[in-house]
């Protein structure tokens, strides 16, 4: 059973928000997740209530953490994937609070997940700049120095040859255009080997679902920097959320 001032962590995502209270000297979940499918349409007020029912589902009054599927800057809104155009501009962390009741953050989906892998997964006690990646649907991306967040970095829209990168690398684009480990991997290797160019990191984390298949593709990304995969997988966005509405990330 989960202590009642335990932070909650929710993922908000295109598909499904889900919730669970967070034992952070664990860096695992204090109760069974539990999920409700995102409201269509997406709207802040859909979301909320959802949200509100999600929050009543567990005991306590800690803070809560959300993650959301877009730039967040200082609780509002600014781009929107995989959600209702509506959010842009919207105070996610006000909506939120207003409909639990609760003390809630809100930060960027990749972010969150970022910071679970720098404090409990596979970037734990790496120093210098760490670049966290989720290959899914596009590329999200988190940069984590000495454990310290650099939010919202978008480090999937950068520019190779003319394209997105994202719309030339992202493990939908593997599927859609049915490309083989060794060619994806070669793609991945013309982008990490241009962020690698850009930012000199100390190492790289790939997570996101196709993670669980690294030694399928990793190992043939010919870089100099370290690159590793993410270990929290669907528990990150979560873990880092709660972490997030501590206070300590």
């Amino acid at each position: 059973m989960s202590h009642p001032d335990h932070p909650l962590g929710v993922d908000f995502g295109g598909s499904g928000i889900k919730a669970a209270p967070v034992d952070l000297e664990r860096g695992d979940f204090a109760a069974d997740r539990e999920r409700i499918p995102t409201p269509d349409p997406s709207t802040p007020e859909a979301v909320a209530e959802v949200l509100a029912e999600l929050v009543s589902s567990f005991e306590g009054h800690g803070p809560v953490g959300v993650t959301v599927p877009g730039v967040v800057r200082d609780g509002v809104v600014s781009t929107a994937a995989n959600i209702d155009d509506s959010w842009i501009g919207t105070d996610a962390a006000a909506v939120f609070g207003r409909a639990t009741g609760r003390a809630v953050v809100a930060l960027n989906d990749a972010d969150a997940a970022g910071l679970a892998e720098s404090r409990y997964g596979a970037a734990r006690g790496q120093h210098g700049l760490v670049v966290v990646t989720t290959l899914g649907t596009g590329i999200g991306s988190a940069l984590l120095h000495d454990g310290v967040l650099v939010p919202n970095s978008e480090l999937g829209h950068v520019e190779i040859d003319g394209h997105d990168a994202e719309q030339w690398t992202a493990n939908k684009v593997r599927e859609d255009e049915d490309l083989s480990w060794e060619e994806w991997a070669e793609r991945l290797t013309v982008y990490y080997r241009t962020i690698e160019g850009l930012l000199s990191p100390s190492m790289f984390v790939v997570g996101g679902g196709v993670s669980k298949h690294a030694d399928k593709f990793l190992p043939m990304i010919g870089i100099d920097t370290p690159i590793i995969p993410a270990v929290l997988r669907n528990k990150a966005g979560i873990v880092g959320a709660a972490l997030h509405a501590a206070g300590e990330g």
